[in-house]
């Protein structure tokens, strides 16, 4: 399909812009302002289907709600796992059950979600993952023991989507099994902040010590977990993408300012930089609006992932070039905890250090796009 706005995705865009200046300013506590956006339908816009308590849009009114999202300044979003992850992979894989038992909850923002994929150890390389779920079949549940790493939200959320092995001596891809399981589970869940290079914890690590998760909320039937996780990260990039790019607009802004402040536009090696990342830019939103109506492109994510993590290092690198020996000091505290703020191009700099990494790393990125798009031989695998 030939991806367009018409004339009803500008009203449809005049109404969430309207509804963002009017409620986006008011609330910062990232849970109530989940429930506001549920309570009136924005969530679960992409959902393939509606009758949750959400309204369903368009491709194209989609994207225009990421957009004007991304543009309004509103709150960080504390649900678009359970949103964007979960709900598509309920929908796909789960039952009716777990459908009506938790699509509704998501919609309201009244309950959000973390994912437990990585591991030490099995990060890109998913398939070595460890932790064990065990049947236990006097109370109908899986007793789920191991550890999983960099978990978004894992402090706020109120379940996690658990990929698990319940095949003991199983290896790579099979044996795995994709479990809901609540965190509210004291003694048997630990979530544990880790300290960045930026000085602030947005990822955790969380250990299991028999953790309970019903047999009902076995997603896809058990062994079955590989495909459901390989499915569920076929969402994680789209609509969502587009949004990102208008931050990214947003931060070229800010670093063009800089440099014009700083008087480093007058380099020409500076100024050919940043002509290049506006240009790399503009070349991204042209191959995501292009993808997203090409349904079936098994490297589309990939492509998009390797672009945007390299840009955005990349941008990182010459904000700190541009403001040249501002950007190495900032107000430090001395004390022994040695606490310290950075501005936002420092933050910059230091975050966008693991966009090649996280999310799946280019080496990765680059070997699905070789084996699975262009039908190279696959990669020897030495033996274990």
């Amino acid at each position: 399909m030939e991806f367009g706005f018409g004339a009803e995705d500008d009203e449809f865009r005049a109404e969430v812009r309207a509804w963002l200046s009017a409620h986006g300013d008011g609330e910062r506590d990232r849970r109530a302002w989940e429930r506001t956006l549920g309570k009136s339908g924005w969530i679960g816009l992409g959902w393939a289907e509606g009758g949750y308590g959400n309204r369903t849009g368009t491709l194209t009114q989609q994207v225009a709600w990421a957009e004007e999202y991304a543009r309004s300044g509103a709150p960080p979003r504390s649900g678009h796992i359970g949103e964007n992850l979960l709900a598509p992979t309920l929908i796909a894989h789960g039952t009716d059950e777990q459908k009506a038992r938790f699509l509704p909850a998501v919609a309201a923002g009244d309950e959000l979600w973390c994912q437990g994929y990585s591991e030490p150890g099995a990060g890109s390389d998913l398939a070595g993952v460890r932790t064990a779920a065990v049947w236990d079949a006097g109370d109908g549940s899986y007793r789920i023991s191991g550890q999983k790493i960099w978990t978004s939200l894992a402090h706020e959320a109120d379940w996690c989507f658990v990929l698990a092995r319940t095949e003991a001596g199983s290896r790579r891809h099979h044996g795995l099994s994709f479990l809901l399981v609540p965190m509210d589970q004291p003694g048997r869940i630990e979530v544990r902040p880790i300290r960045q290079l930026t000085g602030t914890s947005d990822f955790n690590e969380v250990f299991f010590d028999g953790a309970r998760a019903r047999g009902e909320h076995l997603v896809g039937g058990e062994g079955a977990g590989w495909g459901v996780a390989m499915s569920l990260l076929g969402f994680e990039r789209g609509v969502s993408t587009l949004a990102q790019q208008i931050g990214f607009a947003g931060e070229l802004g800010r670093v063009i300012e800089a440099a014009v402040a700083s008087g480093a536009v007058l380099d020409p090696v500076v100024r050919d930089r940043l002509v290049r990342q506006w240009a790399e830019l503009r070349a991204m939103r042209w191959n995501a609006l292009r993808t997203l109506g090409r349904a079936g492109d098994a490297g589309a994510p990939s492509v998009a992932k390797l672009l945007w993590g390299g840009w955005h290092q990349r941008l990182g690198e010459l904000a700190t070039q541009v403001r040249g020996a501002a950007a190495a000091v900032g107000p430090v505290d001395w004390s022994p905890a040695l606490s310290y703020e950075l501005d936002v191009f420092q933050h910059l700099f230091l975050f966008s250090r693991a966009d090649t990494i996280y999310g799946g790393s280019d080496q990765v990125q680059r070997t699905i796009i070789a084996e699975r798009v262009l039908g190279l031989p696959r990669e020897p695998k030495g033996v274990v």
